[in-house]
């Protein structure tokens, strides 16, 4: 069952798009860096609770959290994805979305390829990085009020995966772990293995571990009241700061759109952008982007052998698929 879904970034991206369209060059290159990395960032999250929410986003025996900013003694954690089941097993999922691929070192090292430098460039170690996630949200879970047997409390085990783009390529290396960065589409297959590997639900232990659907939701929800959403985007500070009466051009203007977490978000094939409309064309729909004018395809995704389609709905367009019985909202145009 989904208790949280990812929080809304239609506006805050377009609140970057506006201050880099009035910024001064040397500011607007570090916005539409930022806009890269976070509009990137997104999109694989958006296809990683995809691929959760079809395997165990209706399931009782499991409760999925999306997007959870959780704030301890003045840290902050910012995690993709947290999936509990009835066993109390919790995994923390961080996505990471490659363009071309990452290599991992026998010192356990990440490096993605750059294809502007045609060369590999070092990057911070996902799994390091979803580890202080795990130690703080460790500590945020000290103070949940957690089932108990036999008088004592029951805590939650927590496994952390790094999930990567299905497409991406991964070389691994022959004398580090590298287990726990699998590919999107492998995360039912891995959750099974773990679990037919313990045996945990064929033994008397297991069992006794066993808690109620309720319970997990109760725990999962208890969690979510932890999450405190970042207010205002982080932006790089520009020469000549924009007054905040001043309007934003129409063209750049926010949407009110309303994106399911679990449906990648159209993009634009010539500047990525991501603010912008369907319309319906000589060829079917497609997404007119605010920034550029560009024209892109609407290419839907679902299960292999599936054909998802766009209903359109007044200003809404859903995303429908009969091969699944599925119906949620892709885009609202403004």
């Amino acid at each position: 069952m989904i208790i949280k879904q990812a929080d809304d970034q239609v506006s805050a991206l377009a609140e970057l798009e506006r201050r880099a369209h009035l910024a001064d060059s040397a500011a607007k290159k570090r916005l539409e860096e930022e806009i890269r990395t976070r509009r990137a960032g997104i999109k694989g999250e958006a296809e990683s609770a995809y691929l959760i929410d079809f395997h165990y986003g209706k399931s009782e025996n499991w409760a999925v959290l999306h997007d959870l900013r959780i704030e301890v003694d003045g840290q902050v954690a910012q995690i993709d994805h947290v999936m509990i089941n009835r066993m109390l097993e919790c995994y923390v999922l961080e996505t990471k979305r490659f363009h071309a691929g990452v290599r991992i070192t026998d010192e356990g090292e990440f490096e993605r390829w750059n294809n502007f430098r045609n060369c590999y460039e070092g990057m911070p170690s996902p799994l390091l990085q979803n580890q202080r996630h795990i130690d703080l949200l460790k500590r945020a879970t000290a103070t949940l009020d957690m089932p108990t047997r036999l008088g004592l409390r029951m805590p939650l085990r927590i496994e952390s995966l790094i999930l990567v783009s299905p497409s991406a390529r991964i070389i691994r290396p022959k004398n580090f772990d590298t287990s726990r960065v699998i590919k999107a589409d492998h995360l039912k297959e891995r959750v099974l293995k773990d679990i037919d590997s313990e045996s945990l639900l064929k033994t008397v232990a297991g069992a006794a571990k066993l808690v109620s659907s309720e319970t997990v939701q109760d725990v999962a929800r208890q969690l979510a009241k932890l999450h405190r959403p970042l207010r205002e985007p982080v932006l790089a500070e520009t020469s000549a700061p924009t007054p905040p009466a001043t309007p934003a051009p129409a063209a750049i203007a926010p949407l009110t759109a309303a994106l399911v977490s679990g449906t990648p978000p159209p993009t634009c094939k010539k500047c990525s952008g991501g603010i912008g409309q369907i319309l319906h064309g000589q060829y079917g729909y497609y997404f007119k982007c605010s920034a550029c004018s560009g024209n892109t395809a609407v290419r839907l995704v679902c299960e292999p052998g599936h054909k998802p389609k766009i209903r359109k709905q007044g200003q809404q367009f859903l995303r429908e698929c009969g091969e699944c019985g599925t119906s949620e909202l892709y885009l609202q145009n403004p």
